[in-house]
């Protein structure tokens, strides 16, 4: 039983074996080379067992033909009884030197002259009775212990009556050497042609598959090694092109595929980034509405009791520069408030359609005097009174003013408005010559108290705001290098608000809702 168990584990590697090392060279070699060399063998012994025969009939028939060339002068001769004639016959076929010994008798079978190394001594009777038969004869016998063949010639004379028997021998090894030289040199040509056709397999395979193949899985290792840029060269016959042309694609899909799973999960990130961002800004927002809510009527009360108190003290006093002092201060923080509740409102709208150039009309006029007090200049670039948009009027008339207050703050002189419109989309940018915005501080300029102005200069509301009626409506902002040296804000707004069409909820919604005009 064990030792079963060792043959069998023995068996199962050596089969291991053998499945690591079957290539497709060795596939080539047992299924297609050696049987072509086992037919090829099968062929040449069938032909040679043939040629074989072919060269024994052959030399038998060459004793025939000595026979048969000496036949009629021996016959003379033996009828005259010149037996030196009958001898001196006999040595010019033995000088030939294809046979092995040449024997002339009688009718009774008596021997009447032989030349030969050995003289057979065959029954009279038996030779008596072959050349009564007169008949011609061959055939394998044994003469002092050497194997021959014999060949028999009945002699006559001149009336035809049988006079006589000639035997003309050759040895058997005579035949045996030339078939064994034939074998030999049969054996020989088959190996010969079995190296040169297994060369010639062998070299085909290489030039025609092998190298291909090994380019191929040279391709694979590279990508292993890291260059999945690489691709496998289609050469080489049909099938191997269609491999490396099937591998090509199947790098292609994967790439294709990683680039598509990269994306999605960029694409991802991005909306959790989002999402995150505006449940910050629902928070913040939230927040803000409460504070501002909190902070009114407190405000309201200080603001109202310190323009009584301004009322009853002289205008020169110094109560009086205090309490001014108070009401400004007091002024300022209702702004923020209102700033505030304008970043907190909801998304209620009042949506009708609009002209742009009536919305930037708007939104200078309610700048005239700030723009008054910089020394600032606006110029409308864009083609009067410019595309309709259906939009919520004060809510974009909002964004302008924030937008064009903000580039004043920032230090600019001169200001530009331009609108283009493009396949349903309505863009307004906002264009200035003030200092510009650092790249670094362009991804945090929309976040909710975040400023560049020094403190008590701003509240980090204004582009906020912004940010949150553009995304409200659907479009996108964005802050480029403004060909005026400035900076550029782009506004982005799709012409007609999505679902807007045949929608009255948004209608309705916005007049329960109401809106207030910047402050």
């Amino acid at each position: 039983m064990a030792h079963a168990t060792r043959l069998s584990r023995l068996g199962g590697r050596l089969l291991t074996l053998w499945h690591q090392g079957y290539s497709l060279r060795w596939a080539l070699i047992l299924r297609v080379l050696l049987p072509l060399l086992v037919a090829m063998s099968l062929v040449t012994v069938a032909g040679l067992r043939t040629m074989e025969s072919a060269i024994e009939t052959r030399m038998k028939e060459d004793v025939e033909l000595v026979a048969r060339a000496i036949r009629l002068p021996i016959s003379d001769s033996l009828e005259r009884g010149e037996q030196g004639n009958v001898r001196q016959a006999l040595e010019s076929v033995f000088r030939i030197g294809r046979v092995y010994g040449a024997y002339v008798y009688d009718d009774a079978g008596d021997l009447v002259a032989a030349v030969g190394a050995v003289n057979p001594t065959p029954e009279s009777r038996e030779l008596a009775d072959r050349a009564a038969d007169g008949e011609r004869s061959g055939d394998y016998e044994q003469i002092q212990g050497q194997e021959v063949y014999s060949y028999f010639e009945p002699l006559t004379d001149s009336s035809g009556r049988i006079s006589g028997l000639l035997q003309v021998t050759r040895r058997e090894s005579d035949f045996r050497d030339d078939i064994e030289r034939l074998r030999l040199q049969a054996v020989a040509f088959m190996g010969a042609a079995g190296g040169v056709i297994t060369l010639l397999v062998l070299w085909g395979h290489r030039g025609a598959i092998g190298r291909h193949l090994a380019g191929l899985t040279r391709s694979m290792a590279r990508i292993e090694a890291g260059e999945r840029d690489h691709r496998a060269v289609a050469e080489g016959p049909k099938e191997v092109r269609s491999m490396s042309t099937a591998f090509n694609t199947m790098l292609n899909s994967m790439e294709a595929a990683e680039q598509e799973i990269a994306r999605r999960r960029s694409e991802q990130a991005r909306l959790e980034d989002e999402l995150r961002h505006a449940e910050k800004l629902a928070a913040i927002g939230r927040l803000a509405a409460g504070v501002a809510h909190e902070l009114g009527t407190p405000l309201s009360v200080i603001d109202g009791k310190a323009q009584r108190a301004l009322r009853q003290a002289d205008s020169e006093s110094r109560q009086h520069r205090a309490l001014e002092q108070i009401r400004s201060e007091v002024a300022r923080m209702e702004h923020i408030v209102r700033q505030l509740l304008e970043f907190a409102r909801s998304a209620s709208r009042q949506l009708r359609w609009t002209r742009v150039g009536d919305l930037t009309g708007a939104a200078l006029s309610s700048l005239e005097d700030v723009l008054h007090d910089h020394g600032a200049s606006v110029q409308v670039r864009g083609e009067m009174p410019g595309p309709e948009i259906y939009v919520d009027p004060v809510r974009i008339e909002q964004v302008l003013v924030n937008l064009l207050r903000n580039a004043l703050q920032a230090g600019a002189t001169q200001l530009g408005v331009d609108w283009s419109e493009d396949n349903g989309w309505i863009t307004v940018c906002v264009d200035d010559n003030g200092p510009g915005v650092a790249e670094d501080i362009r991804p945090r300029l929309f976040e909710p108290f975040f400023t560049t102005k020094t403190v008590g200069k701003g509240t980090g509301l204004g582009l906020a705001v912004v940010h949150g009626i553009v995304t409200e409506h659907g479009g996108g902002i964005a802050i480029e290098q403004s060909p005026d040296g400035g900076a550029r804000f782009r506004v982005k707004l799709p012409r007609q608000a999505p679902n807007s069409e045949g929608s009255d909820d948004d209608q309705e919604h916005g007049e329960a809702g109401g809106t207030s005009s910047p402050g």
